[in-house]
């Protein structure tokens, strides 16, 4: 049986109350077969012109892993959201849309603290901001389709075919750390509440973060943030290294 050996990163607090946390790494084979990869809202273009730029970078190392994790059997799954017209004739597409549906679990009430990042301004960090609207239309084609692939932007279709290959460890990569990755019907939030096993993949993620609100740090810094934040209360992480090699 083929492995991805995960070094996962989570956070423990030694003293409850405290604001004492430390970074805890923990190493763990996960069999490939049961695990997929989703691909969070990469696409071709965002309302912000530096959430385009950012995310076109994001896109293309995503490409180098998610081929390398297709070849080895990982099951691959597309979630740009909002853009199912553009796949309706997709074979990929089709597919999810013809699993049987399964019941999900009752959703378990966890702990949802506030984040550490303010993006209540959209979280455009251009000066002047960008008009805030919709215009993405597709994934970023630089990101290849594998005809094993799944495409999908909802949680319970998503959730149907994890059940259907007895998926239950699912790594999330794309953006934004601090919103969709986090609040999708398909994303960390959602599915750790019904019992799947999350991980963010650290380094193919970005938030949506203007550092002129609080806490006023640096745009990496915000996004270094939020990954913490997840680390403590949703989910390990990895890097992409890590599915980069099979044991």
């Amino acid at each position: 049986m083929s492995n991805f050996q995960l070094s996962l990163r989570t956070r423990v607090q030694p003293f409850k109350g405290s604001d004492e946390w430390h970074p805890v790494q923990l190493e763990r084979p996960v069999p490939v077969d049961r695990t997929a990869i989703l691909l969070c809202d990469i696409w071709n273009v965002h309302w912000c012109k530096s959430a385009t730029r950012r995310c076109g970078e994001i896109a293309k190392q995503t490409n180098q892993v998610v081929s390398f994790a297709r070849q080895s059997g990982t099951q691959i799954i597309h979630a740009p959201s909002d853009t199912m017209d553009f796949y309706q004739d997709f074979e990929q597409r089709k597919m999810m849309q013809n699993l049987v549906p399964v019941a999900m679990p009752a959703s378990q009430d966890l702990l949802d603290p506030p984040q550490p990042i303010d993006a209540s301004d959209g979280g455009c960090d251009d000066e002047p901001q960008c008009e805030s609207h919709g215009p993405w239309t597709r994934q970023d084609p630089a990101i290849e389709i594998g005809d094993t692939d799944g495409i999908s932007d909802n949680g319970q279709e998503i959730y149907n075919l994890l059940q259907a290959k007895g998926i239950n460890t699912l790594l999330i990569m794309g953006v934004h750390t601090n919103m969709c990755v986090l609040g999708r019907s398909f994303a960390i939030k959602a599915m750790t509440r019904i019992g799947i096993d999350c991980v963010l993949v650290r380094d193919l993620t970005d938030a949506m973060y203007n550092p002129r609100k609080a806490p006023f740090v640096s745009h990496h810094a915000g996004t270094e943030l939020v990954i913490e934040y997840i680390e403590k209360y949703w989910c390990p992480t990895v890097l992409s290294q890590d599915l980069m090699q099979i044991s």
